[in-house]
C-alpha cells in the first residue's frame, strides 16, 4: 500500500527516462501500480526525494530540500543521524578558516548551535560560557570538539518541525536491499528494518545516495570505481603504478574513554589480544614496529615518529603529540570543580586503524568479520593503555582509563558504525584529479605561476572546501600518503553519474580518485556536497530539467549557481588571506 497521507500536497516534478523522456507524478504512481501487480503489496512511500543515509551529507541534502518546501524520505542504518560526527564518533576535522569561510552558511549555523547547546544546558564556568569561539572539549583536532550526543540533539532539532508537519519521513535502523531501475532511471528503492525485518518500498523522482560506502550504486546499477587507480589511468603524481580496486584506506572503530585517578577500570583481556599485541603491519614503507605501541609512521615523511599518552595532562617531550589531548571532547576545566571526574577523549588514532579487510563489496559474512576484528583491535588498544602503556613514573598502565559506553550509546562501547574513510565512487561526468587540487602536481601542470597558487577553477563550482590529501594506511600494504592540497572547489560534474539520470551522490561517493578522495572526505566538505545535491534536486524539480541538462546549459548553470549562493553556498574562495 502507498502511504498517500504522506504525499498529500506533493508535486512530483519530472525527471528524465533515459535522456529526454520526462516523467511526472502520474508516472511515479505507475511504477507503484506496476510493482503492486507483481504481488507482495509491500508498504510503500513516495516523496519528492528519497535520501538513503542520514550522515552529514544526507542531513544537509534533506534540509536543503525541506527548507525549499519539498518532501523527503530519509533512511539511516543506525539509530543516530549525523554519520561521522555522531554514529562514527569522529569530532569534526576542519580547516583553519572554518569560522568565517570554506563552508556553507548552514554548516556554520550548525557549529553555532553546538556552542549554544553547551551554553544553555551545561554548567560552564563564566570564562567558557562567555567565549564566542567555545571549544567544548578543548581537543586539538578541531576548534569545536564535542560529544556525539550533542550533535545528534542539534541535528534532530533542525528536522523536528518537518517530521511533525509530515514533510519528512525518517526511517532509522533501515538499510537498502534492492532497487528497481529502467533505462537509466531509478524507479524505487526497497529498504529493510534492522530491528523488525519489515520491508518498505520508496518512490521518488530523485534518489540521493548518502550512505557511507555508496551502497546504492551497486543496487541501482550505477557505474562506480573503488580503490586505487594507476598512474597510467589518471596521470596523478602520487598514484601507484598498478591500480587495485581492493586497495582502500583503513577504517576505524572509534570509542570514548575518560580517566578517573585512583580507580581501576581495567577490562577483561580481549579474546584476540595475543594476535593484536604481536601484530606488526605489513606496509611499504615499513611501520616502525608493533602496532600497539606509542609510535607510527609520520604521514608526511614516513619516518618513525614517537607518540605520547598522558591522561592526567602532564607534560610530554617537546614535539611529541599527546594522544589524550588530540580528540578530547570533555574538558573538566571548563566546569565547576568536581562536576566531571576527569576529561574524556575519542580514540581514533593510527594505532587502531584496521588494515586487514576491505568493507566495500564485502560479503555480509566478511563485512561482519572485519567489523568484529576491528573492534577487537580497539579493545586490545584499550587493554594495552590500561595495563602496558608507559607512565612518566616508570610504571606501566593507566588503570583509571575507563571505557565510556554511554558516550557512544552502545553496549560494547564502540561506535555505532565504523569510521569509513573511503567509499565506492561514481563514474562521473567529471573526475577531480590530483592535478586540480594537489599543490605539487598543480605546480607541475599549471600554465603559469599564478595558476599554480590556487586549485583549479571549475566553471561549474557548487561549493568549496579544504583539507590536505590525507590517505591512511591501506588494505594492500600502502603506508600513509599525505601531502599539501590547495583550497578547492566542488565541481557539479563530479556529482553527476555518467549514465544514470536521477540518482546523485552525497557523501564520499562523488567523482574523485583514490588520491583526491583524501581531501574531499571530511566533515564540512561532505556537508557541502550534500547541501549542493539537495539544492540541485530542488532546482531540477522546479525547472523540469535534469541535473545533466542544468550543467550543460551555460545560462541555466549560471542561474543555478546564483540560486545556491543565495542559499548560503560559497562557490569561490577569498584567497587574499
Amino acid at each position: 500500500m502507498v502511504r498517500r497521507n504522506f504525499i498529500k500536497g506533493i508535486v512530483c516534478s519530472s525527471v528524465l527516462v533515459g535522456v529526454s523522456q520526462p516523467i511526472n507524478a502520474n508516472t511515479v504512481y505507475s511504477f507503484i501500480q506496476k510493482d503492486n501487480r507483481k504481488g507482495g503489496r509491500k508498504e510503500s512511500y513516495i516523496a519528492d526525494a528519497v535520501i538513503i543515509g542520514g550522515g552529514l551529507g544526507g542531513f544537509a541534502a534533506a534540509h536543503a530540500l525541506l527548507r525549499n518546501h519539498k518532501t523527503v524520505i530519509m533512511t539511516e542504518e543506525t539509530d543516530w543521524i549525523g554519520g561521522q560526527l555522531t554514529s562514527q564518533g569522529v569530532p569534526p576535522d576542519e580547516h583553519q578558516w572554518i569560522e568565517t569561510e570554506g563552508a556553507t552558511q548552514l554548516y556554520r549555523d550548525f557549529r553555532t548551535k553546538i556552542r549554544d547547546y553547551y551554553k544553555q544546558h551545561y554548567p560552564l564556568i563564566p570564562s567558557a560560557g562567555n567565549d564566542p569561539l567555545l571549544n567544548p572539549g578543548g581537543g586539538r583536532v578541531s576548534r569545536l570538539c564535542h560529544e556525539p550526543r550533542v550533535a545528534v540533539s542539534v541535528l534532530e532539532s533542525y528536522l523536528a518541525p518537518y517530521i511533525s508537519s509530515g514533510r519528512l519521513k525518517l526511517f532509522l535502523n533501515h538499510k537498502p536491499i534492492n532497487s528497481e531501475t529502467n533505462n537509466g532511471v531509478v524507479q524505487s528503492v526497497e529498504v529493510e528494518s534492522k530491528i523488525s525485518g519489515e520491508r518498505r518500498v520508496l518512490y521518488a523522482p530523485y534518489f540521493i545516495d548518502a550512505t557511507e560506502l555508496g551502497d546504492l550504486l551497486p543496487l541501482t546499477g550505477t557505474e562506480y570505481v573503488s580503490g586505487t587507480e594507476s598512474k597510467a589511468e589518471t596521470g596523478e603524481l602520487h598514484a601507484p603504478e598498478i591500480g587495485d580496486p581492493e586497495n582502500v584506506q583503513s577504517f576505524t572503530m572509534c570509542y570514548a574513554i575518560d580517566y578517573v585517578p585512583g580507580e581501576n577500570h581495567t577490562i577483561e583481556k580481549p579474546k584476540n589480544w595475543n594476535f593484536w599485541r604481536a601484530h606488526i603491519p605489513n606496509l611499504t614503507p615499513s611501520w616502525p614496529g608493533r602496532l600497539l605501541e606509542l609510535h607510527y609512521s609520520s604521514p608526511r615523511t614516513l619516518v618513525p615518529r614517537e607518540l605520547g599518552f598522558h591522561p592526567e595532562g602532564g607534560s610530554i617531550k617537546e614535539g611529541i603529540l599527546n594522544l589524550w589531548d588530540y580528540r578530547k571532547i570533555i574538558d573538566r576545566k571548563k566546569y565547576p570543580e568536581g562536576f566531571y571526574k576527569g576529561d574524556a577523549t575519542i580514540v581514533n588514532w593510527p594505532i587502531n586503524d584496521y588494515m586487514l579487510g576491505n568493507l566495500i563489496d564485502a560479503t555480509e559474512k566478511n563485512f561482519n568479520r572485519y567489523l568484529n576484528e576491528s573492534k577487537q583491535l580497539s579493545l586490545s588498544l584499550l587493554y594495552w593503555l590500561q595495563t602496558e602503556a608507559p607512565r612518566p613514573d616508570g610504571g606501566k598502565g593507566w588503570t583509571g582509563v575507563r571505557l565510556r559506553r554511554d558516550i557512544m550509546g552502545t553496549e560494547d562501547g564502540m561506535a555505532k558504525y565504523p569510521y569509513v574513510r573511503e567509499s565506492r565512487r561514481i563514474k562521473a561526468v567529471f573526475t577531480v584529479l590530483e592535478e586540480h587540487v594537489g599543490k605539487e602536481n598543480r605546480e607541475m601542470v599549471a600554465k603559469n605561476s599564478e595558476d599554480a597558487k590556487s586549485a583549479a577553477n571549475f566553471h561549474d563550482s557548487v561549493g568549496i572546501g579544504y583539507y590536505p590529501i590525507d590517505l591512511h594506511p591501506s588494505t594492500k600494504g600502502m603506508n600513509y600518503i599525505d601531502f599539501p592540497a590547495l583550497r578547492f572547489q566542488i565541481p557539479l560534474g563530479a556529482l553527476l553519474p555518467i549514465r544514470m539520470r536521477n540518482i546523485l551522490p552525497a557523501n564520499k561517493n562523488i567523482g574523485t580518485t583514490h588520491i583526491t578522495n583524501g581531501c574531499y572526505r571530511l566533515h564540512p566538505v561532505e556537508w557541502g556536497i550534500g547541501e549542493a545535491v539537495g539544492l540541485l534536486t530542488h532546482y531540477a524539480l522546479e525547472k523540469n530539467k535534469t541535473p545533466h541538462e542544468i550543467r550543460e546549459d551555460k545560462n541555466r548553470l549560471s542561474d543555478f549557481q546564483d540560486f545556491i549562493r543565495s542559499e548560503g553556498i560559497e562557490t569561490t574562495w577569498n584567497i587574499n588571506h
